[in-house]
């Protein structure tokens, strides 16, 4: 796997408005680039594009979504890093070959697709592959 570029980055919050009065200064931003709810993720996004790199605040939208867990397991700071790829399952494929643990399989985000590999083969650092064209 050969990953072209840091897709994005993103920071665990409790509270989003909270979140970005506090960033937004520092990105130079006034609003965030975009903005959505991932329903089935349960998750509050404000993406900021510094660069080519996305940045995400994330609050969860339920006390049993992943942001909340880990939220209450590690505080909040970041809590993903994601790869840019030419095809998420060709990769989910490529790293399973090679002993890497996946939490799940490939889900589905607006036109492409992710996948989480396991924090446990990668110091602790949840890791995303994502073949988002954008």
């Amino acid at each position: 796997m050969k990953p072209k570029k840091i897709d994005h980055i993103s920071i665990a919050v409790l509270n989003l408005d909270a979140a970005r009065k506090v960033w937004e200064p520092l990105l130079g931003k006034t609003e965030p680039d975009d903005a959505y709810i991932d329903e089935p993720e349960k998750i509050k996004v404000a993406r900021y594009w510094v660069g080519e790199v996305g940045f995400e605040l994330m609050e969860s939208t339920s006390p049993d979504g992943d942001v909340a867990k880990f939220i209450e397991k590690r505080g909040e700071g970041i809590m993903l890093v994601s790869l840019n790829v030419d095809n998420t399952r060709d990769a989910i494929e490529e790293l399973e070959s090679k002993d890497y643990s996946f939490i799940g399989g490939a889900r589905p985000f607006r036109d492409c697709e992710f996948a989480f590999l396991h924090p446990k083969n990668l110091n602790g650092v949840l890791l995303e592959v994502i073949d988002d064209k954008s």
